[in-house]
């Protein structure tokens, strides 16, 4: 189902059909460098699970990305529960195929989940968790709009928290 169009990007939800598609970023290294580890088809399907999960339960997660032009997948970008310090958060993540980086389709397509998270869910606030050394993230979130709040500990590391409040 689609979720969100922008002028390049159509945003819709995941299907067992993107299991492929997904392990072109998941089984990528360079891509997954600041993730745990890459994945495998097993993991992406579990990956796959919890969105549905997350859409059944939060109304967004993750969602397909596709060049508009082409219908060719581009990446997943969306809207996640995340817990912070202790309080519930909702994040913009994204993340793309290596091929389609410096293309401004991660801005692309956070602004339009900002702006969806904000009008169509209501939030007055996002946030981004992002790796200190990933610079390109920390871009694409300050050009969402997003500022440096403060470092956090998760996922067994060291997190920068970027944020926004409503527009």
């Amino acid at each position: 189902m689609q979720i969100i169009e922008t002028e390049r990007l159509i945003l819709r939800s995941m299907n067992m059909g993107d299991i492929n598609n997904l392990l072109g970023i998941f089984s990528d290294p360079e891509a997954m460098r600041f993730y745990p580890s890459t994945k495998g088809e097993t993991e992406t399907i579990e990956w796959i699970q919890k969105q549905f999960d997350r859409y059944h339960e939060d109304g967004h997660g993750f969602w397909v990305c596709t060049l508009k032009e082409t219908g060719e997948f581009a990446g997943q970008c969306g809207l996640l529960k995340q817990e912070v310090d202790g309080k519930n958060e909702i994040e913009i993540g994204y993340l793309f195929l290596r091929r389609l980086w410096g293309r401004g389709l991660a801005t692309e397509a956070a602004k339009s989940c900002r702006d969806y998270g904000f009008s169509h869910f209501g939030y007055k606030r996002l946030v981004s968790l992002i790796d200190p050394a990933n610079t390109p993230s920390i871009r694409v979130a300050e050009r969402v709009g997003m500022k440096f709040e403060k470092q956090t500990f998760k996922w067994d590391k060291t997190i920068s928290v970027y944020s926004i409040e409503t527009l």
